[in-house]
């Protein structure tokens, strides 16, 4: 499996100090919904302690969990891309500390000084790519049990 990649240990020191000069300290209690699908996406989070699970919503009241973040992990990725909505929704699964970024100042940073901007994309992208293999990894475990039960 692809060692988890943390945001903020994966910047440069320099880089991460400037991002961090845009964080804001903020507290989930357990069971909070951070944010929907379809939402305005308009910041992101890196997780300080507890866990957030992200979840896709599959009929009107049921919601299946798609990942399970927990301390140092990126919350959001959804403020880098247009049309700038959450692709999936999250919900504090215990107590959570996280560091918040507004999208805008973190844009705004990354035009004015390219090399953070091009640290930070580049590791964004790492973390979706990781995440992806991750839930490949999932589907064909999924996928093996459900041909080996006879089905399909």
């Amino acid at each position: 499996m692809t060692k988890a990649i943390k945001l903020l240990t994966a910047l440069p020191p320099p880089q991460r100090r400037r991002l961090m000069e845009l964080a804001r300290e903020v507290s989930f209690p357990e069971d909070a919904r951070i944010f929907e699908a379809g939402g305005t996406a308009d910041r992101f989070w890196v997780i300080r302690s507890g866990a957030v699970s992200l979840d896709q919503r599959v009929t009107s009241v049921r919601r299946v969990t798609v990942a399970s973040l927990g301390a140092g992990d990126l919350l959001g990725w959804s403020w880098l891309f247009p049309p700038y909505q959450w692709d999936f929704g999250a919900e504090a699964f215990s107590p959570v500390r996280a560091y918040v970024f507004e999208a805008q100042p973190v844009l705004k940073l990354c035009e004015e000084e390219p090399a953070l901007g091009l640290s930070l994309v580049r590791i964004v992208a790492e973390i979706l790519a990781a995440r992806l293999e991750m839930t490949r990894g999932r589907l064909m475990e999924q996928y093996g049990m459900h041909r080996r039960g006879g089905v399909g």
